[in-house]
């Protein structure tokens, strides 16, 4: 089943009670996608803070939050086990991603996400709002499912025996290109395949199933698939791409904020710079 649902199938679902509206914008750059919510977004949208809702304890960028903390974090959003929840960014489709992707760990099965993003809602027509979204806590339980994930160990083990696909721009992944993180090596994993993520996308939208297997079939997707990127969000749009077109994947949530360290006991292949 897709996961993708259009804008006019989302206007028309916007008054059911167990409909649930998430705005995951998040920047690189370190752009406040959250003062860009309060101004603009759509109406009865809630905030997800990629960085906020996340392992505290790890020194890596926004590593995927313990049970508690996401279940402590829905209750506070208003978001129930029942709810249909429909993801966006302000992108089209980046950070969307990697939060239907968390969804999807804690054992979130109703999850869609907005075909072109806000761009696409605004495009339609249709409006936005400044007005604060007013939730109510409610009962959640999450439900953690492992085959999604992979660490640092896990890669280190399978690597030659499992499909990596790596989803940074083509030149970070052969080290012509300097990480944007300071502290950590250019180049990639032994035996990884780079996979940008912008193939994936056409107008701020996934491209269709057709073009998906196209771009895919180059790959060897018997395997078991690992997905990485710079730091876990954009690997979660391969594994969208992937989970439409029927593939599941881990996702190797420390990706190159980890595996890339400088002094860091891992191997690294096309470290130019």
């Amino acid at each position: 089943m897709s996961t993708q649902i259009t804008p006019s199938q989302v206007k028309s679902l916007l008054h059911q009670p167990h409909v649930k509206l998430i705005d995951a914008s998040w920047a690189l750059d370190g752009s406040d996608m959250k003062a860009a919510y309060d101004k603009e977004h759509i109406k009865g949208a809630v905030f997800f803070d990629i960085d906020a809702i996340s392992d505290k304890s790890s020194p890596l960028p926004h590593m995927a939050p313990s049970l508690k903390a996401f279940e402590t974090a829905m209750n506070e959003m208003g978001i129930s086990n029942e709810d249909l929840v429909v993801i966006y960014d302000r992108q089209g489709l980046f950070s969307a991603a990697r939060v239907w992707w968390t969804f999807t760990l804690m054992g979130h099965e109703k999850v869609k996400i907005l075909h072109g993003g806000l761009p696409a809602w605004l495009q339609s027509g249709y409006e936005v709002t400044s007005e604060p979204t007013i939730t109510t806590h409610t009962p959640y339980r999450a439900q953690f499912q492992p085959q999604y994930l992979a660490d640092k160990s896990m890669v280190a083990q399978a690597l030659g025996q499992v499909l990596i696909l790596d989803a940074r721009p083509k030149a970070r992944f052969e080290g012509l290109s300097p990480e944007p993180r300071s502290g950590l090596r250019s180049g990639h994993m032994p035996h990884a395949h780079s996979l940008p993520f912008g193939d994936l996308i056409e107008a701020g939208a996934l491209k269709d199933r057709a073009q998906l297997k196209a771009l895919l079939s180059r790959f060897d997707l018997t395997q078991p698939i690992i997905t990485t990127c710079g730091s876990g969000v954009t690997a979660a749009i391969i594994s969208l791409a992937l989970h439409e077109i029927g593939h599941s994947s881990r996702l190797y949530d420390g990706a190159w904020a980890e595996w890339g360290q400088i002094g860091l006991d891992t191997e690294v292949v096309g470290s130019h710079l």
